[in-house]
């Protein structure tokens, strides 16, 4: 019998940048946690702002699931509610906000005037509601409302009231997780993918890391700087390519990498630090061109202000911090 082997993507030189940059980052990381400086010599990462290797240990995926998600009623309704909501915004302050003025985030109290008075206020007080990490749309089409924030309410009113929190309990996988968002008004592909990682933070769903990955417009930028063919494999196909082989790769390059208390990285990191890679190649490699043709990295490097982060993982991990 014949079999007919998948053709493996081509790399170019720069995926030995996308390795290279994982560990350097990681080491940015846990630099960062013990107090040493300078937390790199690298002078891209020194002066530009870029993602932990791992999602999980990023500021805002450290809020939800150390004040968000663990923090409150677990009943699946509730546990829902608090994280779409705040990924909605995707933005602490406007979750805070929330919290001070309500005194508890709660689908059982939800109120849609009273949120929507509040946020608006917020917007007339010049503050900024929205982090500009994802774009959203406005779901007026869906929801008639001028205001961006109130058809994003009135979108959490329709999760909750299709009893969406019983049916992503009940999913058999994550990429079912993924189609249920997928198909609600206003979520495309990618956010629908990144709300399914957040929920699965939580106890509402127990999928592995990876058993699914949809990439992103950011990833498929420096899945195109990395390889020059993909050869038979979709770019899903290729992030977990890489993921596989990500021991070999440290070790032909002769990285030291140091994972996350002993938990590799998984696809959505993966898929991450692709999308983190093309921006860094902007500089490194302004000779290799993406989907995108971006030139520039927008965010430059600031001190955080604001008080260390207190590293808090899913219990389900088991890590060991």
């Amino acid at each position: 019998m014949h079999i007919t082997r998948k053709q493996p993507p081509t790399p170019t030189y720069v995926l030995d940048t996308y390795w290279r940059f994982a560990a350097e980052r990681q080491e940015v990381f846990f630099n960062r946690i013990n107090g040493i400086v300078p937390l790199t010599t690298d002078p891209i990462l020194l002066r530009h702002k870029f993602t932990n290797a791992y999602r999980a240990a990023d500021r805002v995926s450290q809020y939800l699931i150390r004040e968000v998600i663990y923090r409150g009623d677990q009943s699946a309704d509730e546990l829902l509610f608090r994280i779409l909501l705040f990924k909605l915004f995707n933005k602490i302050e406007t979750y805070e906000l929330l919290q001070h003025e309500l005194g508890e985030v709660s689908w059982q109290d939800y109120d849609f005037k009273r949120y929507s008075q509040i946020l608006h206020q917020a917007m007339q007080a010049s503050e900024k509601i929205y982090s500009g990490a994802y774009m959203m749309a406005s779901g007026s089409s869906a929801f008639g409302y001028a205001r961006k924030h109130e058809n994003h309410l009135k979108l959490m009113e329709a999760i909750m009231q299709a009893r969406l929190a019983q049916r992503i309990a009940e999913a058999p996988s994550m990429q079912a997780v993924y189609e249920l968002l997928l198909s609600l008004p206003t979520i495309g592909s990618f956010l629908a993918y990144q709300y399914a990682i957040d929920i699965n933070y939580s106890t509402l769903t127990n999928f592995s890391e990876m058993d699914f990955v949809m990439p992103g417009p950011g990833a498929k930028d420096g899945i195109r700087k990395c390889f020059s063919s993909l050869g038979d494999y979709s770019e899903a196909d290729t992030i977990r390519y890489v993921t596989d082989l990500q021991e070999q790769e440290f070790e032909r390059l002769g990285i030291n990498f140091r994972t996350l208390w002993g938990r590799p990285l998984q696809l959505i990191d993966c898929q991450n630090l692709f999308c983190e890679t093309d921006k860094y190649a902007r500089v490194a490699h302004p000779e290799v061109s993406g989907l995108s043709n971006r030139t520039r990295i927008k965010q430059l490097y600031t001190a955080s202000r604001l008080d260390p982060i207190r590293y808090f993982f899913p219990p389900k991990w088991e890590l060991n911090i």
